[in-house]
């Protein structure tokens, strides 16, 4: 293929038909590996380019990677959804971003980028939250893809496409791949709603967050990290009252960064860097683009298999491990049977007796395969805490203080929600002799 490129970067080609001459090859003809409804040729081709529909979530580090790989395999109609704008601190990965972007919708941005560089394909961007739009508006696309660094927000989609799937509908059923990053290490996962496991299913297997107790911040720090919270915890409001840490600001991570050291050096402790106090105040893990791009390049070869038929996708789990040399292997994640999304069956959780309701909101809160936000409680017959609207949190607030056992029998059932996740948990409490 002639290409010509211009000074502004947009390309232009005498014949732009060759753009897909490669994808063709894989298209053309049935392969070793191909599904049995693969139809090659021009019908495939012409579902690939001119009738497939995706939505892409995220157009950060993962989102820049897995818009502009949809673009150069065929996918034509691509909409994308993101709430941030672009930051000066992305521009180290988030290609698809140039400094006279910062202050700008990554989504619109990104949208605009694409568009110029791959004529033919149109990417409709928005502006916003996943939440602000309801089932007609997700029913619309064939897959959806999420480059998402939130757990709140891929809970929230995960449990909408399940909501979704309508048993008498095949259509109703959308696909959902996922890709995470963390450093060097990452993972790719294809979760076909109500089929296969589902994002919730495997909430278990998410790092917790990292805390550190109060008491050795103060008195006996042994970490670089205990220093630097220390710093952000304990001293900032002692030393700056009121006003407000913003951890973009550099002035107020070097401030940081210099009472971290201090204390540091006070109790002989080596280690406290400005890369380590921006990530423990920021509570964010670097990103790596090389990472970014492997993750993505999977997250897309799987839509592109599940598009066009063209080869058997991933069932449905793929790590990929970068911290010593490159390691990746690929495995089944089992559905849950207590999954509160896509298990159908109660959750039994064993308290003590003497526990109160705000042990058990605390214990939904840490628990490994819950963690639950500021969880709102009710039996079927009455409320029990209620996190909001503010008038029914004050009336339950009382309630907070009082045994579980004086609310709910041995073998109850609690009704657990949040306003971040679309879904209800239900509990079958019972108590330990």
């Amino acid at each position: 293929m002639t290409t010509e490129v211009h000074v502004n970067g947009a390309a232009t080609s005498s014949d732009w038909q060759d753009r897909y001459y490669h994808v063709d090859q894989i298209l053309d003809r049935p392969g070793p590996r191909t599904d049995p409804s693969f139809l090659a040729g021009d019908e495939v081709k012409d579902f690939l380019r001119n009738k497939c529909k995706i939505l892409v979530i995220g157009a950060g580090g993962l989102g820049c990677e897995i818009l502009a790989n949809l673009a150069l395999t065929g996918f034509k109609d691509i909409h994308l959804i993101d709430m941030d704008t672009i930051d000066i601190s992305n521009l180290n990965r988030q290609f698809l971003f140039r400094t006279a972007d910062v202050g700008r919708p990554k989504a619109i941005v990104a949208a605009e980028y694409v568009m110029k560089r791959v004529p033919g394909v149109k990417v409709t961007p928005y502006y916003g939250k996943i939440q602000d739009k309801d089932d007609e508006y997700y029913l619309q696309f064939n897959l959806v893809i999420c480059g998402l660094d939130s757990v709140e927000a891929r809970r929230w989609i995960n449990a909408t496409l399940v909501n979704l799937v309508d048993s008498e509908n095949p259509e109703s059923l959308k696909p959902l791949i996922d890709g995470g990053t963390e450093g060097f290490k990452g993972q790719a996962r294809v979760i076909l709603p109500t089929v296969s496991s589902c994002y919730e299913c495997s909430l278990d297997m998410l790092n917790k967050p990292t805390t550190f107790p109060i008491c050795t911040i103060a008195n006996t720090p042994r970490l670089p990290e205990h220093c630097i919270e220390w710093a952000s915890v304990l001293e900032w409001p002692r030393a700056r009252g009121d006003e407000k840490l913003d951890t973009d600001d550099p002035e107020h991570i070097g401030w940081l960064y210099s009472i971290a050291v201090a204390r540091a050096k006070e109790f002989k402790i080596e280690g406290v860097t400005w890369s380590l106090t921006q990530g423990v105040v920021k509570n964010v893990i670097p990103a790596i683009a090389s990472t970014n791009a492997i993750i993505a390049a999977s997250c897309c070869n799987e839509a592109f298999k599940i598009a066009t038929s063209s080869a058997a996708y991933l069932n449905n789990y793929f790590m990929l491990i970068g911290t010593e040399g490159v390691y990746s292997y690929t495995f089944e994640h089992e559905k849950r049977d207590h999954c509160p999304v896509c298990g159908g069956e109660a959750l039994e959780i064993s308290i003590n007796r003497d526990w109160t309701v705000e042990q058990l909101i605390e214990l939904l809160t840490e628990k490994q395969n819950i963690q639950i936000k500021k969880p709102s409680l009710a039996t079927p017959e009455k409320p029990i805490y209620f996190q909001q609207p503010p008038q029914l949190e004050e009336a339950t607030r009382p309630n907070l203080e009082k045994k579980v056992s004086e609310l709910v029998p041995d073998g109850g059932e609690v009704v657990v929600t949040a306003s971040t996740l679309p879904f209800s948990l239900s509990l079958i409490i019972t108590y330990m002799p």
